[in-house]
């Protein structure tokens, strides 16, 4: 195929390298687009629920209806959580094609366990195994916590293909590792199918360079503002380059976009990227040459300085520079699970106004 002929960069990186393509949303609209350019996943979680019901409430009005109908004694947080499933069941579907093409390693609607869960290990095992169950092609995220890590080696025994999300940092990314592949072999073990699973885990790249710049402000630390657009670049090929060198059955996934180089630093290595559609159409209207970068490394002078005056990038970078009972406290995790928290009460709320109309408007 020419160059010409390809429909967009990101087309073109789907059919000419190994790196995927997921859309970081489960919009019927946005999904379709995403297809149509190479994707081969997507992603669901309440704060994503919220954008899909914001942009087509069209298509979900009626059943959010229907819903409080036929669960009359539910709260406005299980309706939302029964909504959550049904915009995932329903991004599965046009995933279902891909996912019997690829035989499971794409193809995956990745669907978030509560965050409001991230210190209770077995109501995210029992959640994850649940929602595993929604499709054959369901891939379930749990937080890189504490309590997320035996998590995943217990979701990974019981079958289900997880994606490792809340995290930012090589530590985080290796003790994921560990416990897939600790579940893997229990699987492995008992002669239970292991080919068809297709786990992952996600970096979310752009919220360490965002949680490096709080840090800046906080300490009065000066440094090259354009090195801090690297961070999360840097953690990202530091902890490919080990799994590859380990032979972790996980790929890498690269979220939480900030610039065209959270994608474009990754093209050629074995990995996914997964922009939500702004990013998309920013990345398919550019000019970046889409070309092997994922073994180029970043300019030492840069990772030093972060290195040097950073002692939260230490932390994220280096493979030992956190421990497992530190993850919860991690600056990046602590304001992300806030979000994602936040994100569940915003879809309660919106159910409640279905619910119970406001008699004062």
């Amino acid at each position: 195929m020419s160059a010409q002929k390809y429909k967009s960069p990101l087309h073109q990186m789907t059919q000419t390298t190994p790196t995927c393509l997921w859309n970081d949303s489960a919009s019927v609209q946005e999904l379709t687009y995403a297809i149509e350019h190479g994707a081969v996943g997507a992603t669901c979680n309440p704060v994503i629920v919220l954008n899909v019901l914001d942009k087509e409430m069209d298509l979900w009005r009626e059943r959010i209806h229907q819903l409080i109908e036929e669960m009359p004694t539910a709260t406005e947080d299980e309706i939302g959580w029964r909504l959550v499933e049904e915009i995932s069941i329903k991004g599965a579907e046009l995933l279902k094609p891909i996912f019997d093409r690829e035989k499971g390693r794409n193809g995956r609607l990745s669907i978030q366990t509560d965050p409001r869960f991230y210190r209770n290990t077995e109501a995210i095992v029992e959640q994850a195994v649940h929602f595993s169950g929604l499709a054959p092609n369901m891939i379930v995220k749990i937080p890189v916590t504490k309590a997320g890590i035996p998590a995943f080696e217990e979701a990974t025994y019981r079958g289900v293909s997880i994606n490792a999300t809340v995290c930012f940092s090589t530590p985080q990314c290796l003790a994921v590792a560990e416990a897939v592949e600790r579940g893997l072999k229990r699987r492995e073990a008992e002669g239970k199918d292991i080919a068809t699973m297709g786990p992952v885990c996600t970096i979310m790249v752009g919220r360490i360079d965002d949680w490096l710049k709080v840090v800046m402000n906080k300490e009065n630390i000066i440094t090259d503002p354009g090195y801090l657009e690297w961070a999360g670049v840097a953690i990202f090929k530091r902890t490919y380059k080990i799994f590859k060198e380990r032979g972790y059955r996980l790929r890498l996934l690269s979220a939480a976009f900030r610039n065209h180089m959270h994608w474009s630093e990754f093209i050629g290595g074995e990995v996914v990227i997964s922009p939500p559609y702004k990013w998309q159409l920013r990345y398919n209207a550019s000019d970046v040459e889409v070309k092997d970068r994922i073994e180029d490394p970043v300019d030492p002078k840069i990772v030093g300085e972060l290195a040097k005056k950073f002692t939260e990038f230490r932390r994220a970078y280096e493979p030992e520079g956190m421990k497992i009972e530190e993850f919860d406290g991690f600056g990046p995790t602590v304001r992300t699970l806030r979000q994602f928290s936040a994100g569940c009460q915003q879809l309660s709320s919106l159910i409640r106004d279905f619910m119970m109309p406001n008699p004062d408007l």
